[in-house]
């Protein structure tokens, strides 16, 4: 139950409940951005379509391939097939005058393997696609072979630079073995032994660096060989429907996570969800029945439910006395209920219909034996009259509907400040709520809508009736006020907002001081 001290707890700031029926109650928002999200999505695959695209497949093979490579070489060669130079050395093969820089924006490589590498190439046309995927494939395959051979020819290059050191060492070796034949020559025998195995090991070493540098002019055939097309450029046929359905599902996930968002930080930074404990409080009225949210068509449901609702309030009226059911954003719910409420009433009832699109009028064929619907603008005494507490009602004219009226309030349809409005136009006016009816409330809020301040019914707003009626009005509660005199007829009487508690039975009171407690008077329990 909904007490005074729980509506002065400290609320948080974010409560995850609130939040949850703030995004169900935004619904429309969120799955109205997955559909705008979608139909964006389906548009950019239908404006600017794939464009005509060919693939190939070249096999790379490279001097330093091992085992344990981390595929630092391919992504060398991507990096090097996605430059100008490759690109302006396939553009000479087409004999193209597209720039390079252009050229090189309209194809991508990637590593499939240590070495495998897939190209695409997109262009105008799939025949103009498979030409360039062709230059590129064979200016690649051209370029790597260069790369290894100008490689091999530096590493023979350096190779004869040795042998060329090696052989000015041996030339001064053979000079100073000749100069060792003159009479005057100062080398012994032992100088001399040491400079023939010098010229000796000289030599094997000149024509060792001989051989490894005619060797490294070979370069590696194999290699530049194995380097070639695996798969010949083809041109790449998708369906139609393979990027519009793509497209559109990514438009659908980010309107779908774009409008929660939206609807999440909608529900923190401004007025939060109002439970169905807080449109008790704010209304200082009890919800005494709910409704489900209304369908369209014939099998819209809820007659059922409804008609029960509306035998509980006509029991609750009783025969005499007049009631408004005023609505507050779902006119057509409370159109209906009035009707029922009116069937359920012994005899014949008037049904006032003062909504501003006359939803009762409309529903009128509905009605059944005795029950006539009016204008609101006529000046006949109304049973049962139906208004609306929307923004822009009329207050002064809700107190003709009836002296007693009943909330009929949709969830989610208006914010904490206009159900104060709400209240205080009826206090005001001196019109005391019998209950709320909660058209619509979500499924999630688990919250109590009774206000429980001690010993008195639900219809809390009723009080003001038991106040003015005499102790020994009869056993009813809620028994019609007699007039002062007999004969007179009915009296006026003006009525109050009371907001003590009512008791369920009210009985004498009783005099002495030590039978109060708390300001309260003791009340007799049975048994």
């Amino acid at each position: 139950m909904t007490t005074p001290d729980s509506n002065q707890n400290t609320q948080p700031l974010l409560d995850l409940q609130r939040v949850l029926i703030a995004i169900r109650r935004r619904r429309r928002l969120w799955l109205s951005a997955a559909v705008l999200g979608l139909l964006a999505g389906a548009a950019l695959a239908v404006l600017s379509p794939t464009p005509p695209t060919a693939v190939t497949r070249l096999l790379v093979l490279h001097a330093e391939d091992a085992p344990n490579d981390s595929g630092t070489l391919i992504k060398t060669d991507v990096a090097i097939l996605e430059t100008t130079r490759i690109a302006g050395a396939a553009l000479q093969r087409l004999g193209s005058n597209e720039p390079p820089e252009k050229f090189v924006q309209s194809y991508t490589a990637t590593g499939l393997t240590n070495n495998v590498l897939e190209l695409q190439v997109t262009a105008r046309s799939h025949g103009e696609a498979v030409a360039k995927a062709q230059a590129l494939a064979d200016a690649f395959i051209a370029d790597h072979g260069q790369r290894m051979q100008a490689a091999a020819d530096a590493e023979a290059q350096a190779l004869l630079g040795q042998r060329d050191q090696i052989q000015t060492e041996l030339n001064e070796v053979d000079r100073q073995i000749a100069a060792s034949a003159n009479r005057n020559s100062q080398i012994g025998p032992a100088e001399l032994q040491s400079l023939y195995a010098r010229r000796a090991d000289l030599t094997s070493r000149v024509s060792d660096f001989t051989n490894q540098a005619n060797e490294a002019k070979i370069g590696t055939p194999q290699l530049a060989a194995g380097t070639q097309i695996v798969d010949a450029p083809r041109p790449v046929v998708e369906s139609p429907l393979t990027p519009l359905v793509t497209n559109a599902g990514i438009g659908f996930g980010f309107g779908l996570v774009a409008g929660l968002g939206l609807a999440a930080v909608m529900s923190v930074v401004r007025d939060r969800p109002l439970l169905r404990r807080d449109i008790a409080t704010h209304l200082g009225a009890s919800v005494i029945a709910q409704l489900p949210k209304p369908r369209r068509g014939p099998w819209g449901g809820g007659a059922a439910q409804r008609d029960r609702v509306a035998a509980t309030l006509a029991r609750a009226v009783g025969e005499t006395g007049s009631v408004s059911v005023l609505e507050l954003g779902c006119a057509r719910v409370a159109a209906m209920l009035a009707l029922d409420m009116a069937r359920h009433l012994d005899g014949p009832a008037v049904v006032v219909d003062d909504l501003p699109h006359r939803e009762v009028t409309a529903l009128s064929g509905e009605a059944g034996e005795g029950v006539r619907v009016v204008d609101g603008s006529t000046a006949e005494k109304a049973r049962i009259g139906v208004g609306s507490v929307s923004p822009g009602t009329a207050w002064t004219d809700l107190r003709r509907l009836g002296s007693e009226t009943v909330l009929v309030v949709r969830a989610g349809k208006a914010d904490a400040a206009w159900l104060h409005t709400v209240a205080r136009q009826l206090a005001d006016l001196g019109i005391p709520i019998i209950g709320i009816v909660l058209v619509a409330p979500d499924p999630r809020d688990r919250t109590d809508g009774t206000l429980w301040d001690g010993l008195h019914t639900a219809l809390r707003g009723r009080a003001a009736f038991a106040a003015a009626r005499p102790a020994n009005a009869g056993d009813h509660p809620f028994a019609p006020i007699p007039g002062s005199a007999a004969g007179k007829g009915e009296q006026t009487v003006t009525l109050k907002p009371v907001h003590a508690d009512l008791p369920t039975k009210q009985f004498t009171p009783v005099d002495a001081p030590e039978a109060h407690m708390n300001g309260k008077l003791p009340l007799d329990r049975e048994g």
